[in-house]
């Protein structure tokens, strides 16, 4: 059996594991809000109009963030739909799973450089069961593709980084400037990840001649053919306006300010870290003063140089969300199982190890408990799916115990899979179930009964989630009560409006009866607005015949 025989084996286990993880829920749970929706809608419109430079969703320029993903997402939808603009939201998700399954490969990939196949390969498996990765993994959003992107780039540098003995293939070379391409047509974080990781190197070592091991007159070439046309294109289009938004607003905008509501404290990706990377994060816990003994090592300070300007640089900015640091979990991935699993470790002191015991269980069961009670405070009832999901994080915090006591290889392997099982009763059984959260799909069902015309359009009012705009079409118009009542009044025979209860009704009805008009209800219905995180009534309405006197 040649060498490579046994690492190919490996590479299909972790991306079978992958797929095992990720594919939970991927075809059944409907489009999220307001981020995944917003993409395929935008996605969608590509399609729609022909226009594949400007991005749009409705008549709103969406200029925060580059055109990569919607290029792809809406690529997937043409060729398995035969050349229709639509398709179900799965298919916008696929690049997301596919870029996911070659993050958790890239990340072996990258072990291999660092610390060797063993610890690649259980790091491979952190990527491919944490809970961040698989939530970005069935999302139809920028952040699977752009790691995959990241992961590339900082494979090839880890070879140049730490073989100056050896050659670095061409091909090698040049995979960092493709995947660098792609990854600013993405996101372009992925400039501040690399960019950060190279500078702190520099720092460190005073040095940075290792990366004319890249070919960068060659590489900067194809790094330009790749994202100057689209540049260009947009430019022209928005008359620059795109840049004046994705770098002023997006990028700048949210280091002073906390945008659409996601502000949070310096230490916020500390606290989130326990859940987002769970069930590997204690093994994290306890790899520090590992990581700290060994911190002069080319690899371990390769990977420092990964992690800490990065997680700085979130920390510092006002605005948070939780997958924000995900570009630097397969480098804490590789450190954890190279300091840890691999028992390539000095002696542990108890406080350590205690330490990240206490986590593991107080995270698993805090997780246990959230998903057999969120269920039950929305639907009333215990869901089969919940208890699934909730035994198996009950086993995985007590796996979890044993790898850190233990040092086991095949403990990680028992994380794993009890892991995948928690996902098939979180993803498969009981989100998609959680039927009062999934409004938006409703919306669609009772549109589709009750319109009278088979051009009907829908204004909506107090409920104006993109998922609606998705599922219903992109004609339908978002507002207030007013709105609603003037889309009435503009084609009594075929419009259809939707109104929250409350104030939007009270506005709705009002305007209507200025008109001397009245409305007639459909339909109702009731769920959670998780987007706004309360309960949401919907009213339905046609306009009657019926006309009010003076």
């Amino acid at each position: 059996m040649s060498p490579e025989q046994p690492l190919r084996k490996v590479w299909l286990f972790l991306a079978l594991l992958a797929f095992a993880a990720f594919a939970q829920g991927f075809f059944t749970i409907p489009p999220f809000d307001r981020d995944e929706s917003r993409y395929v809608q935008a996605s969608h419109q590509m399609l729609e109009t022909g226009d594949f430079i400007d991005i749009r969703f409705q008549e709103e320029a969406r200029h925060k963030k580059p055109v990569g993903i919607y290029w792809m997402q809406a690529a997937t939808v043409h060729l398995l739909t035969g050349g229709q603009d639509t398709g179900p939201v799965w298919m916008y998700r696929l690049p997301s799973l596919i870029g996911a399954i070659v993050a958790v490969l890239l990340t072996a990939w990258a072990g291999l450089a660092l610390f060797g196949p063993g610890a690649g390969a259980i790091a491979a498996m952190m990527m491919a069961t944490c809970v961040i990765l698989g939530v970005e993994a069935r999302m139809a959003k920028t952040d699977a593709v752009q790691l995959a992107c990241v992961l590339g780039c900082m494979g090839v540098l880890a070879r140049a980084y730490l073989r100056p003995d050896r050659a670095l293939p061409l091909s090698t070379a040049l995979l960092f400037w493709v995947a660098l391409g792609i990854g600013v047509l993405v996101k372009g974080v992925i400039l501040m990840v690399v960019g950060a990781a190279i500078l702190a190197l520099w720092l460190i070592d005073r040095e940075v001649w290792w990366l004319r091991r890249l070919r960068p007159a060659l590489g900067l070439l194809l790094f330009l053919a790749i994202i100057l046309p689209w540049l260009i294109a947009i430019a022209i289009a928005t008359k620059g306006a795109f840049f004046g938004t994705a770098v002023g607003h997006e990028f700048l905008g949210k280091a002073a300010t906390g945008q659409e509501n996601h502000a949070g404290p310096p230490g916020y990706f500390l606290a989130t870290f326990w859940l987002s990377f769970w069930p590997w994060a204690p093994l994290v816990l306890l790899s520090v003063p590992l990581i700290w003994a060994r911190r002069h090592e080319a690899a371990v300070r390769f990977c420092l140089a990964w992690i800490i300007p990065t997680w700085a640089i979130h920390e510092a900015v006002v605005t948070k969300l939780p997958h924000y640091t995900l570009p630097v979990l397969p480098a804490l991935a590789l450190l954890a199982a190279a300091m840890v699993i691999t028992k390539r470790r000095a002696p542990l002191s108890r406080d350590w190890v205690w330490a990240a015991i206490a986590m593991a269980v107080i995270v698993s069961l805090a997780f246990a408990g959230a998903i057999i009670g969120f269920p039950v405070q929305m639907t009333g009832q215990v869901q089969a799916g919940s208890v699934v999901a909730a035994l198996s994080i009950l086993a995985v915090g007590g796996l979890t115990v044993w790898l850190v006591r233990s040092a086991r290889g095949d403990a990680a392997l028992g994380i794993a899979v009890a892991a995948v099982i928690a996902y098939i009763g979180i993803f498969a059984m009981a989100l998609p179930g959680l039927t009062p959260m999934w409004l938006s799909p409703q919306v669609k069902q009772v549109v589709d009964e009750h319109k009278p015309c088979s051009g009907s359009i829908l204004a909506a009012g107090g409920y104006n989630e993109p998922s609606m705009v998705f599922l219903v079409g992109t004609a339908t118009r978002l507002g207030g009560g007013e709105l609603v009542a003037a889309h009435l009044l503009s084609d009594p025979a075929c419009a259809i409006g939707m109104v929250t209860t409350g104030r939007e009704e009270a506005a709705f009805q009002a305007a209507l009866r200025a008109a001397g008009r009245e409305p007639r209800m459909v339909a109702e219905l009731s769920g959670f607005n998780y987007s706004r995180g309360k309960p949401a009534t919907l009213h339905f309405y046609l306009l009657s015949d019926r006309v009010i006197g003076p």
